[in-house]
């Protein structure tokens, strides 16, 4: 039986957001600067008045724009050396470790940037399907290619890296409301699982 895992990364995977995580230690003096300047913007979205896309582009943008791509790359291994495996919980390090290769096929489907979660997806065997940056001349424009990998897209994304192939079953892992158009769509699903 051939099975098809999709699992969400900050949360579900993970014990804490990354984003921030990760753009603290890329620049710690930018990202208190860039949060501060954010505080409005994050209250207004908290209040549902702003889309959380455009904030989260904005923060990024504020800290990694005009960042070449080999030095972003270079940071978010430093970033993976140095959180990984405490960042991860343990439940899903257990459940990772123990999976069958021959039999499975697994995705983290996040709507983080690809810049900081790929050397993860990388060390668990895993295919990325995460917010992509855009560079122009390995310049970070400060920009997504796309939309923001987050509800709805999970599934587009999903749909997209899988048309060709055929899973006996496919299970995803959430842990948020933005995940529920993946764990909708899947045919067994688990919330909050590894917590």
């Amino acid at each position: 039986m051939k099975k098809l895992y999709c699992f969400d990364f900050d949360g579900t995977l993970t014990y804490k957001d990354t984003m921030f995580l990760f753009l603290k230690f890329y620049n710690r003096r930018k990202f208190y600067f860039s949060f501060v300047k954010h505080v409005p913007l994050f209250i207004l979205l908290k209040i549902n008045l702003l889309e959380a896309e455009k904030v989260k582009r904005s923060f990024i943008s504020s800290v990694l724009k005009g960042e070449t791509k080999n030095r972003i790359q270079q940071q978010a291994h430093l970033f993976f050396q140095k959180y990984y495996p405490e960042l991860i919980r343990r439940n899903a390090l257990d459940f990772i470790s123990g999976m069958d290769r021959e039999k499975v096929e697994s995705l983290i489907v996040t709507a983080s940037l690809d810049l900081w979660v790929q050397p993860f997806a990388d060390h668990f065997g895993m295919k990325l399907l995460a917010t992509t940056a855009e560079f122009k001349d390995d310049i970070f424009t400060g920009n997504f290619v796309g939309i923001n990998c987050n509800g709805d897209e999970k599934v587009n994304r999903i749909l997209g890296e899988i048309k060709n192939k055929q899973f006996d079953k496919t299970i995803a892992f959430g842990d948020t409301k933005a995940d529920q158009p993946m764990l909708n769509w899947a045919d067994e699903s688990h919330f909050r699982f590894f917590h």
